[in-house]
């Protein structure tokens, strides 16, 4: 594999919607309703939604590609502007990583960690003090990668998918 990243262009969206659409199953907790699941994809991992990020110069779509295999990407992140919530300790100039998702072929290789890499990066080429993102408390596997990238709990908070609520960690990593 070559590998590389690069910051998505929007002929990227229709591919990261469907990285997306297999990849935010494995984030939630066992046990959430497959139903739920289509229903948050279809309402907020769409090539639109995704086309409308890389269109924003706000946000950083960051993806690993593999020369090998054009227009597959390995992995990819969106970075975003927003705040952390009113239950987390994160310093006042952050960014929020929205998504991290990574093909399951690619799990525990160099991929993720080069995709990370490049957000840390990212964070500090806009001049933030840190970067946030929420973890389901329940998917350990994540949270091993993410303390081996030196986040730290800093607090919680709630995500919905469908009628059910979530409980996340807030991790976050001081740049």
């Amino acid at each position: 594999m070559t590998l590389h990243v690069r910051a998505a262009v929007p002929d990227d969206a229709a591919a990261l919607a469907a990285l997306a659409a297999l990849t935010f199953p494995l984030a939630c907790p066992p046990g959430t309703d497959p139903a739920d699941i289509t229903e948050f994809v279809r309402g907020n991992l769409t090539a639109a939604h995704l086309a409308a990020h890389v269109a924003d110069a706000s946000c950083d779509v960051l993806l690993v590609a593999d020369d090998a295999r054009p227009g597959t990407p390995l992995a990819y992140a969106l970075v975003v502007d927003e705040a952390p919530p009113s239950t987390a300790v994160v310093p006042a100039l952050s960014r929020m990583v929205s998504k991290f998702y990574a093909h399951p072929d690619v799990h525990g290789t160099p991929v993720t960690a080069l995709l990370m890499g490049a957000v840390l990066d990212a964070g500090r080429a806009r001049g933030v003090a840190a970067v946030w993102l929420g973890v389901n408390q329940r998917n350990e596997r994540a949270q091993r990668f993410y303390a081996k990238h030196g986040f730290e709990v800093v607090g919680t908070k709630h995500m919905r998918v469908g009628d059910r609520i979530h409980d996340d960690f807030v991790l976050a990593r001081v740049l």
